[in-house]
């Protein structure tokens, strides 16, 4: 146990935060103190006392503030703030260390990057909310604390969802090495290598995206079986899809186009269909993966038609429907280099940015070729990024033109 987990876990234990205003970061940074021992008293005030011998945190210029000059920055540049520096330290002791660098880039850094930057974020302008208003009588210690303990569930509820995935993670190696050994030893049909069958369900779509599986089969709580198909890495489409006209269909009418007896909703949106038999829904993978043909679809954002056949070359791209799209609409740059009146403010150029990723995400494109001005591009690319999109661009090396690929952090 390190120094910082030994003094929370005191049984006199104290800490010492800011007053007035309070925001996610010195809420959660309570919620989690609490977390790892309830009894602690935390204090609110406007300077630390001398003589305080407690937890300092998001006041005093200490190991856990940041408003410092020389306060810390992760390396990928998101910056610390209170509860990110209280969670480096704890984090491990709680999650373990690799759930808890994940926790940190999911939950944290976002939390932390609000409070240093004012970034938008939900989840810190609901813990915002719990602020009184500007007139209110009396002090906001009490609202504070009713933040915490909000706080203080989200993060027990974070915590075991992030135990609960590992433990999935675990049953599904479990289940997918029992299913290799099924398939070898032929007592499942070759044919079926590609169809999992979960004798309960377990989150799995992320590990699945990673092996050849295209669909999966699980008992439904509502009786009967669910489908449902299983995305490629890194892609939003689906390795295999149900058949166009299954879609949005239910009971008698789904019985008839599929021929499946026991068939009951296949969802317009292609993610899920049900059946009533553990065989009806092996003939749906069967019929599905037999009937699919793929189409893949890439993005030329910016780029010109002479392209096209470099893109055409990637590995499973032979095939492949290039659409060509242009960038957002720039206002005009004056003689001097500065943009002129029609330039647009900050929510236009949000709105914009999320037009023009709309409209690509639209084509469920496997990949996005772009190219042009990194101004133009950062915004569309950082995008991508976050939706886990593989995105292209051109380089030339020894007088050859060659098609890579944006690597994250880019």
């Amino acid at each position: 146990m390190n120094e910082l987990m030994e003094q929370i876990k005191k049984k006199d234990a104290r800490a010492f935060t800011h007053g007035g205003k309070f925001h996610a970061d010195d809420v959660f940074s309570a919620a989690l103190l609490f977390y790892i021992n309830p009894e602690i008293t935390i204090l609110r005030g406007n300077r630390v006392p001398d003589d305080f011998d407690g937890i300092v945190f998001d006041i005093g210029r200490g190991a856990y503030d940041h408003h410092q000059r020389d306060s810390r920055v992760r390396e990928n540049g998101v910056p610390y703030a209170a509860f990110g520096l209280l969670w480096e330290a704890v984090g491990a002791e709680i999650l373990g260390e690799e759930l808890a660098e994940e926790f940190d880039e999911a939950f944290v850094q976002p939390l932390d990057h609000n409070d240093n930057t004012g970034e938008k974020n939900e989840l810190a302008n609901l813990i915002g909310n719990f602020n009184p208003t500007w007139d209110a009588q009396g002090g906001n210690d009490e609202a504070f604390f009713q933040a915490v303990s909000v706080a203080g569930m989200i993060l027990e509820n974070k915590f075991e969802r992030y135990r609960g995935n590992e433990r999935a993670d675990r049953r599904v190696e479990e289940i997918l090495e029992e299913h290799r050994q099924a398939v070898t030893s032929g007592k499942r049909d070759s044919e079926d290598a590609k169809i999992l069958i979960l004798p309960e369900f377990v989150p799995c779509q992320k590990r699945l995206s990673e092996t050849e599986i295209a669909f999966v089969i699980f008992p439904s709580n509502r009786g009967g079986y669910c489908i449902q198909p299983q995305k490629k890495e890194y892609s939003m489409n689906y390795k295999c899809s149900f058949p166009a006209e299954w879609l949005g269909l239910e009971n008698e009418e789904l019985e008839q186009v599929t021929g499946l007896q026991s068939a009951g909703f296949c969802h317009k949106g292609g993610f899920l269909m049900t059946v009533g038999m553990l065989e009806d829904a092996v003939k749906a993978c069967r019929i599905s993966m037999e009937l699919y043909h793929e189409n893949p679809t890439i993005v030329n954002l910016g780029g010109d038609s002479c392209i096209d056949p470099l893109l055409k070359q990637l590995p499973g791209m032979q095939e492949a429907t290039v659409i060509h799209m242009d960038f957002m609409q720039l206002p005009e740059l004056t003689v001097d280099g500065i943009y002129g009146e029609a330039a647009m403010d900050k929510q236009q150029w949000k709105n914009e940015v999320k037009e023009n990723l709309k409209r690509i995400l639209k084509q469920k494109p496997e990949a996005v070729y772009v190219e042009g001005n990194v101004f133009e591009t950062y915004p569309i690319v950082h995008q991508l990024r976050k939706k886990h999109i593989p995105v292209l661009t051109m380089m030339e090396k020894d007088g050859q033109k060659l098609i890579i690929q944006i690597p994250s952090g880019s």
